[in-house]
């Protein structure tokens, strides 16, 4: 018995132990070290690095919903889409661009932008669509403003999908393959 209760206490704290590092638990506890020691400074430029980490986690995760490229197309995320987010008020953002020999358009996700929220006014009434003089499209029960080239819906009163660059019926087969109704679980 002796021999079996020291490999059970090695069992328990590797269990507990993580297996890899993670830069958001580190950034915080490098935070709170800093705190602790009366250096508010850098536990403030820890905080926001922990943010930062935080934010490329909830684009990356966001960047999943993007489909695959149908047969015969490419698809292309662009990993620098979301660093430009800050300049219009935060939030999430996650874009890929879509190519085939005869067409080329992009399909962006904004999630949790205060500019969603203002375009989920307009884009949620069908009066004020119809106002703009735009048409609607239903994609998978996801009402979009179909304009020329473009097709924008917002889901879950929080995450704008647009789509862009080619005719709307090149477009719409990639968005039906989307699963907007995980997508409107995002982040939860």
């Amino acid at each position: 018995m002796l021999k079996i209760l020291p490999v059970a206490a090695l069992a328990a704290v590797l269990a507990t132990s993580p297996a890899a590092a993670d830069p958001f638990v580190d950034a915080l506890e490098t935070a709170l070290d800093a705190y602790r020691d009366g250096d508010l400074q850098y536990a403030g430029d820890e905080l926001a690095e922990a943010q930062r980490i935080l934010s490329e986690m909830k684009a990356q995760g966001l960047a999943a919903f993007l489909p695959e490229a149908p047969e015969g197309w490419s698809r292309e995320i662009d990993t620098e889409a979301a660093t430009m987010l800050g300049f219009l008020g935060g939030g999430v953002m996650a874009k890929a661009t879509y190519s085939s020999p005869d067409a080329r358009f992009e399909l962006t996700l904004m999630a949790d932008n205060p500019m969603v929220a203002q375009l989920a006014m307009m884009l949620g009434n069908a009066g004020m669509i119809a106002q703009m003089g735009g048409q609607i499209e239903r994609i998978n029960r996801i009402r979009f403003l179909r304009e020329d080239r473009s097709l924008r819906a917002i889901v879950a009163n929080r995450v704008l999908v647009t789509a862009e660059g080619a005719d709307p019926a090149v477009m719409i087969p990639v968005l039906e393959a989307m699963d907007f109704r995980a997508l409107e679980n995002f982040g939860g």
